[in-house]
């Protein structure tokens, strides 16, 4: 085992000592040999770490354990036989690792005390054996992601006290029924994605604290029985890609279930026709609603009018016809509508800009922010908790609307994704558009759109999708930004589009034009028209003082090329003309740091390993621009931050600056290897994290087994406050960060934390104001001292570095997107006025043992953000204090 501390509580239950052991950042074998010098240790938790091997046999002389946790490991093998000795076992925890084998009737029988068994995510076979009804204790039963098959053994109805049961995506087959579900306490069954046949179980419907319900992805059929009525508690229904009939009888039974948030009905009730009754009602509680790819006909029916709650619609890949409806946007709480690949028509209405949520932050607030009773399974590698994590989004695609997008596109300023792809739309792309300024995916494909592209787009810094293919666009593609990322294919099927990313020149005499300058252009033409004969005299002498100029520059730019042939990348084979011309003019320094690959590293090596700078390669996007996963050909990976270049300063003071923080050399920081310059482009290349920014960890993760315990919290806290100090105390010059954020905290596999893109500011051009007010901070964690004056200063990261802790303390962000909360740091110092100190820590952390730790981390939290900059700590003494965190509860081992 190879990790540097453990921490160990002691308590007491029922008189004698137990001991609770919470472990993290560890690799090697499991120690097993803790059950040997601590025989009454009664619980052991060792997920999240880089365990590998297989689970020992030893585990069994832990005669007191009531609690083994190993989850999101490494873990081979079988259970062992021994394991199942330790018959005090009230949770056996083992997901997300490569566990194999079977459950073994024999072994499981013993546990008659287990409580929670949890071997998701691993790679079991065999059936559920019948021994399992023997444990009368069973409360969860976790089984999903394996490989098991078989039918459920009718003795799962012995186990009365089950409330929790998920074994979705196996391969178990056969009728429900033979489960009397009747007889168990369930809250939440998931049987989605295996080969379960016939009807819902009549059994089932017995289950009046039922909440959420998923049985997607079989091969059940028929009708809901009228008694579904009893599940009075149902909030949570999916029956996705299942063979159900009669929608219009499903709708009227489901209606009695009033307490239903979530119902997903789609891939049904093949070719029928979508209710029309307008006096369907019954679902006024209702947040999310899919009745997708059935394929249903009609229209959009006017009972969707009454879902005044209504938050998500999908009702794409059925074959709708007529209008949107004028009432759309009196939901108003609906900010994600998808009708995509219908036979919908007519003008895109205006009252589809006039969504109240996509139009305003402010109204976003109104949104429930509670956790869905299960997740949602969006695409095979993204999963939802929360509806409001949903990107907000307007899908109509691929139907048949006509006319040209209107100019009020603008006001839907919330937007994450619009698609308007595979229509008929005409006229010009909006420049509006440009107000869009959260914009990741732009899709007007497949349509007749005409004019230039706005070169205003380029202003779209989170958009990662971009396709105009396929329209009768003209005139020069944008450039800088994100669009020196977009592939070609955005771009084809427009014969008149040109520009540097096509390889195609465009006319000389172009410029770019908005359609007012167009129409007034038509009236100069004939003023213009008599100033060419007096002005041809002219045009010809400046024109041989131009060839003159232009030999002269050629001249010099061959000298200059010379002279920087020993560090520029040299063109390869694989790439484009276009890239091939960027590579004999680009610059590439690297930063000796010791590591002979990267030290040899040139530009065509990147453009290789980020495959042209593919969008699929984008690991980070912020307002100074896109981040890049590259990976060598000898399995190393860096990082490559591709800058804005028309914020950027000129090459010469670019260098001088990116040299200088070149010499900011410490553990906690993320290593910089090196930069290029090519054109306006310019790149830093950076250490590649493995385990992202504590940003993803404490707010973007779904899975229960990445939520992140104390000890590696302050492990981070600790390491992200010695990277600060060393910018601000020892670095020359001292560096202010200006953004700290938990997503500029980054972390590799141990759990290390690395503080990024300090310096960044002092790469931009100062004098560009939209750029400036960004770099002096985060909403959320701005200083309110900024508000005066956009002067960064030491004591404003002392602040921004307190929200930090705020956030691993309470796991709550900085500012709550899309809920009523207030900001952070105004809640914590309420609670704390209130005496409610230990309500504000995490309610994952709470009584496992540290919570007088994170009082004291507490305390200095809250002295970071004290409105006073001249009260606030310096980063040594927050550095200090951490580092004294009741260090006498660490114990070697």
């Amino acid at each position: 085992m190879s990790a540097s501390t453990t921490y160990l509580v002691l308590c007491k239950s029922s008189g004698n000592p137990q001991i609770l052991v919470f472990l993290s950042s560890f690799t090697g074998l499991m120690p097993s040999s803790v059950c040997n010098y601590a025989p009454s240790i009664a619980m052991l938790d060792l997920c999240l770490n880089e365990f590998s091997g297989t689970i020992s046999p030893e585990f069994a002389n832990c005669s007191m354990l009531k609690v083994l946790k190993a989850g999101q490991n490494n873990l081979t093998g079988v259970l062992p036989h021994e394991l199942f000795n330790a018959t005090s076992l009230e949770q056996l925890s083992f997901p997300s690792n490569d566990l194999r084998g079977i459950l073994d009737a024999s072994n499981l029988v013993r546990l008659n005390n287990l409580i929670i068994l949890d071997l998701g995510s691993n790679g079991l076979s065999g059936n559920i054996p019948d021994s399992i009804g023997q444990l009368s204790r069973l409360e969860e039963l976790h089984l999903d992601n394996n490989l098991m098959s078989g039918e459920l053994p009718s003795a799962l109805g012995n186990c009365t006290g089950l409330r929790y049961i998920t074994i979705r995506n196996n391969s178990f087959m056969g009728d429900l029924s033979r489960v009397n579900f009747s007889r168990l306490d369930l809250r939440t069954a998931d049987f989605s994605m295996n080969n379960f046949t016939g009807t819902v179980p009549e059994s089932i419907y017995a289950c009046s604290n039922l909440i959420a319900l998923r049985l997607a992805f079989n091969k059940f059929h028929g009708q809901f029985s009228p008694s579904i009525a009893n599940l009075r508690s149902l909030s949570f229904l999916s029956i996705t890609n299942n063979s159900f009939t009669n929608i219009t009888d499903a709708l009227e039974k489901l209606k009695s279930c009033r307490t239903l948030t979530s119902l997903l009905i789609g891939t049904n009730f093949n070719g029928e026709t979508i209710p029309q009754d307008e006096a369907i009602d019954g679902f006024g509680n209702l947040q999310a609603l899919t009745i997708d790819a059935c394929p249903l006909v009609g229209k959009i029916p006017l009972w969707l009018s009454k879902l005044t709650k209504l938050e998500m619609l999908d009702l794409s890949n059925n074959q709708l016809t007529g209008l949107i409806p004028p009432w759309i946007n009196k939901l108003q709480l609906l900010f994600y509508l998808d009708i995509s690949n219908n036979s919908l028509a007519g003008d895109i209405p205006i009252a589809l800009m006039n969504m109240p949520m996509i139009q305003h932050q402010k109204n976003a607030v109104q949104l429930d922010p509670k956790f869905l009773e299960l997740p949602v399974y969006w695409t095979p590698t993204r999963q939802y908790r929360m509806l409001n994590a949903f990107p907000i989004s307007l899908n109509i695609g691929h139907n048949r609307f006509t006319g040209s997008i209107p100019p009020e596109i603008g006001q839907l300023k919330m937007l994450d994704v619009l698609n308007f792809s595979s229509n008929n739309l005409s006229g010009e792309i909006p420049w509006q558009i440009s107000n869009l300024t959260s914009l990741q995916v732009l899709d007007l494909s497949n349509n007749q759109l005409t004019g230039e592209i706005p070169q205003t787009l380029s202003e779209l810094h989170f958009l990662s999708v971009f396709n105009v293919s396929n329209n009768e666009l003209e005139g020069p593609v944008p450039t800088g930004w994100q669009f020196d990322t977009f592939a070609n294919s955005s771009y084809s099927g427009n014969s008149k589009l040109c520009g540097r990313m096509l390889s195609i020149q465009c006319d000389s005499t172009r410029t770019h034009t908005t359609p007012m300058k167009r129409r007034n252009r038509k009236k100069t033409i004939f003023a213009l028209a008599l100033g060419v004969f007096f002005g041809g005299l002219a045009i010809l002498l400046l024109l041989a003082r131009l060839l003159i100029s232009i030999r002269t520059t050629k001249s010099a730019n061959r000298n200059k090329s010379s002279n920087n042939r020993d560090i520029g990348a040299t063109s390869f084979n694989s790439v484009s003309e276009h890239l091939c011309d960027m590579l004999k003019g680009s610059i590439l320094v690297m930063v000796p740091r010791g590591k002979e690959e990267s030290n040899n590293l040139t530009f065509s090596d990147i453009l290789k390993a980020t495959n042209n700078f593919d969008q699929q390669n984008i690991i980070g996007c912020g307002g100074n621009g896109l981040v890049y996963r590259a990976e060598l050909p000898c399995g190393s990976k860096l990082a490559i931050k591709k800058l804005n270049g028309e914020m950027c300063l000129m090459e010469r003071e670019f260098t001088a600056e990116v040299e200088a923080l070149s010499m900011a050399q410490h553990e906690n920081l993320v290593p910089l290897w090196g930069y290029c310059i090519q054109g306006s482009s310019r790149l830093l290349i950076y250490s590649f994290m493995e385990n992202g920014s504590l940003d993803d960890w404490l707010h973007n993760k779904d899975d229960a087994n990445s939520f992140l315990d104390w000890p590696t919290r302050l492990k981070i806290a600790q390491g992200a406050g010695r990277g600060l100090s060393y910018i601000h105390n020892t670095c020359k010059p001292h560096i202010v960060h200006r953004d700290v954020k938990s997503s500029n905290i980054l972390l590799d596999r141990e759990f290390n934390a690395y503080i990024a893109d300090f310096g960044l500011a002092r790469l931009i051009l100062p004098y560009n104001t939209h750029v400036t007010t960004e770099l002096v901070g985060t909403l959320g964690y701005i200083p309110p001292e900024y508000g005066q004056a956009w002067v960064a200063t030491l004591r404003g990261d002392i602040y921004s570095f307190g929200v930090v802790l705020l956030e691993l303390l309470t796991g709550k962000r900085p500012v709550q997107v899309l809920t009523k909360s207030k900001e952070l740091v105004q809640w914590v110092r309420e609670m704390r006025c209130q005496g409610k100190d230990i309500e504000v820590l995490d309610p994952g952390l709470r009584g496992r043992g540290h919570d007088e730790q994170m009082l004291n981390v507490l305390e200095v939290a809250c002295k970071c953000i004290n409105h006073n900059p001249g009260l606030r700590p310096t980063i040594q003494e927050v550095v200090s204090c951490l580092d004294s965190v009741n260090v006498d509860l660490q114990v070697q081992m």
